[in-house]
């Protein structure tokens, strides 16, 4: 049995020469050492596999590991491009952005998904309480830092916020808010930001059938936080609705529940949003449902490095197409006509025409993707050439770049039929099927990792499509400023929330770091602090302080909450208790009883005098202000149930730089139910604050 402290120190060499040591202790009578001997040769390679084993032992394989986290529920996360909502400055007339625009912010590359329209301009936005309507239109300017009530000061169901436009997307497209919010802080992340447990808005339209309901994603929680709002028209024309302050198409937000336990007041909205991400394109694969006639329009397209593969018959793998000016110059080809240069010079368009001489192979458009184009920059035609499938474990290629996007990226393999024809087949990472080529791409490294080669042994490798990304770079702050590559109507773009969502892959290593977290983790509530960690998490929710006294008599847990909702003296209301509740039934233990308490509030009197220096402007201000400060348990950080003490208050008091020194000191609270007093020390209840009561302190002018 090899023993792991030797595996880690011990070398070949090393070895051999405790074997040499150990020899005479077997027998005295072998005294040839030299490598010649028969005997040393076999104890050579018996050492030598001994080393082998241990090298095993210590080098445990990537894919061995990986699957040995997953047996313990742990997968490494994939990597993401980061997203970003982009807004036009001074948008003035329709913009179209085709496919895969691409903007810039410094030295990183944002690309859209798909075509976008650039059209509207919000005239106006107006909140609806009763027949009370009041104009915040200035919410629209960020210039303008002023925070408005989303649904008035004391939101009720039926209050509404309307936003008027010159002009809404198509039926069926997509229109995106972004809302930043006042004190988005104060509130515990949730998992769903779509559920929100305080109120619950409708979002409408206003069509010929009057005001339209719509498909929405709220990400602000119905306003409880900042974030996007995104909102798909309906079916119907939107109409110009002109019972609003302001004429114009109409999007309202109408209130059907409301509780909030803080109202939501809005800093800024921005609207008319589209989306990019954070990548940089090097080759495209594009596919294509047509097989006669091809328009392709890429920013790669420009650098002319293009190759066209389509499918024949059914089940078959993709044939390559040679391109021609003319269409009749091959077996196997198609016509590619240029396209007109765009503003920039650069050209981005192209068309492909097959099928132009009789008797001659053309792609099947019965097929699906019957056709797929592949459009490379110049740096990556150059060195597009993976290698070879040899067919051993555990072959890796590297990729001439590093930080992959995994689902922009594919191989194209190409293999030979019986007639030495070539066959070409695009092959993404971690696709399983019988007899498939099936590899992992691992993007931060840029390498590929072959776990089953299937049929494709000896087939070549090429890069079908790759783009690289900055991971958690890209999630950039709010408000940078945006570039497009090429001229637009349109000359600035900014963001009006931060990136989200890019991350590299997770190594196994930090996997593991999650893994040992995860079971430092404590799931169960046991201990007091465990509970009022547990309260103080509760998604959702706005809490300041917890403080849990556990029973161990009656096994049961009180725990004594104070809501965060800005008020005087909170109370715990009925959602706050079940929100709370309902976390730490699944926590506790089975037979643990738990309470959730509202906190009660004593207030502490004082009443004295104190001496003070001369030439000091208004010490009994300054000492009120102190003693306030000292017993306010709400907004400090004391928490519930600690004690006041005498000799602190007193010694806090003298330590003034204008007071002298106190002469006579009374602090009491108003009600012994909720404060002990024991030795003039002032002990208040597990569910209690203190707050400060009457103070009344006389200071008289002290002469030496």
């Amino acid at each position: 049995m090899l023993r792991i402290e030797e595996a880690r120190a011990k070398t070949f060499e090393e070895r051999m020469t405790d074997v040499y040591a150990e020899i005479p202790l077997y027998s005295s009578e072998w005294t040839n050492f030299n490598p010649s001997d028969p005997g040393i040769t076999i104890l050579e390679n018996l050492t030598a596999f001994e080393a082998l084993q241990a090298d095993s032992i210590m080098n445990v394989p990537a894919i061995a590991r990986r699957k040995l986290l997953a047996l313990a529920g742990f997968s490494p996360a994939k990597g993401k491009c980061a997203r970003v909502l982009l807004k036009a400055l001074g948008l003035t007339q329709p913009v179209q952005l085709p496919a895969n625009a691409r903007f810039f912010l410094g030295g990183m590359v944002y690309e859209t998904n798909r075509a976008i329209e650039l059209n509207g301009v919000m005239r106006g936005v107006f909140t609806q309480a009763g027949e009370e309507w009041r104009d915040v239109s200035f919410l629209t300017d960020r210039e303008v830092p002023v925070a408005a009530p989303v649904f008035g000061d004391k939101p009720c169901e039926g209050n509404a916020m309307y936003f008027i436009a010159d002009h809404l997307p198509e039926p069926g497209r997509e229109l995106i808010f972004y809302m930043t919010m006042e004190g988005d802080g104060r509130r515990n992340p949730v998992e769903d930001r779509a559920e929100n447990v305080f109120a619950a808005v409708t979002w409408e339209c206003y069509t010929a059938g009057g005001f339209t309901e719509m498909k929405t994603r709220d990400y602000t929680g119905c306003f409880l936080s900042g974030g996007e709002i995104r909102l798909r028209m309906p079916d119907e024309e939107a109409q110009v609705y002109d019972q609003a302050p302001v004429e114009g198409y109409c999007i309202r937000a109408v209130l059907k529940r409301a509780a909030y336990d803080i109202p939501p007041r809005i800093i800024a909205i921005e609207s008319f949003l589209f989306e990019v991400w954070q990548r940089d394109t090097r080759a495209a694969c594009i596919t294509v449902n047509k097989s006669d006639r091809v328009v392709v329009r890429h920013p790669l397209a420009a650098d002319e490095q293009i190759l066209v593969f389509a499918k024949e018959e059914k089940g078959s793998s993709y044939r390559r197409y040679m391109l021609s000016y003319s269409g009749d110059d091959s077996y196997r080809c198609c016509k590619y006509t240029m396209g007109q240069p765009d503003e920039t010079g650069r050209q981005r368009s192209f068309t492909l025409q097959f099928g132009m001489m009789k008797d001659t192979p053309k792609p099947d458009g019965r097929l699906k993707d019957p056709v797929r184009v592949v459009l490379y920059s110049e740096e990556v035609m150059r060195q597009y050439q993976v290698g070879k499938v040899m067919g051993y474990d555990d072959q890796e290629f590297e990729l001439p770049m590093k930080h992959v996007v995994a689902e922009s990226f594919c191989l194209i393999a190409r293999r030979e039929d019986e007639n030495g024809d070539y066959l070409y087949d695009f092959v993404r990472p971690e696709k399983k099927g019988e007899n498939n080529l099936y590899y992992h791409l691992l993007e931060n490294d840029g390498r590929i990792l072959i776990e089953e080669a299937g049929d494709f042994i000896g087939a070549e490798l090429f890069i079908g499509s790759i783009a690289v990304t900055e991971g958690e770079k890209g999630n950039v702050r709010a408000m940078g400023t945006f570039k497009p590559q090429h001229p637009l109507p349109v000359k600035r773009f900014f963001n009006p929330g931060p990136g989200t969502g890019g991350s590299f892959r997770e190594t196994l290593a930090q996997v593991g770091v999650r893994l040992r977290q995860d079971i430092d983790t404590p799931y169960t509530a046991v201990t007091a602090r465990d509970y009022e960690r547990l309260v103080m998490e509760t998604p959702g929710l706005c809490i300041s302080k917890a403080h849990a006294v556990i029973d161990e008599v009656e096994n049961l847990v009180r725990i004594a909450v104070l809501p965060g909702t800005g008020e005087e003296y909170p109370v715990l209301s009925e959602i706050y208790r079940r929100e709370i509740l309902r976390r730490l039934e699944e926590r506790r233990l089975v037979s643990t009883r738990v309470e959730v308490l509202t906190p009660r509030y004593a207030r502490i009197h004082v009443r004295g005098t104190v001496y003070v220096k001369r030439h000091y402007d208004n010490p009994g201000e300054v000492i009120e202000k102190t003693l306030r400060d000292t017993f306010d348990y709400v907004h400090s950080e004391r928490s519930f149930g600690e004690p006041l003490h005498f000799r602190q208050i007193f010694s806090m008091l003298e330590a003034l730089p204008c007071v002298a020194f106190v002469y006579e000191l009374s602090v009491m609270p108003d009600d012994s139910s909720l404060a002990l007093v024991r030795d003039a020390d002032i002990f208040p209840g597990p569910d209690v604050l203190c707050t400060a009561g009457e103070i009344a302190i006389e200071t008289v002018s002290y002469e030496k």
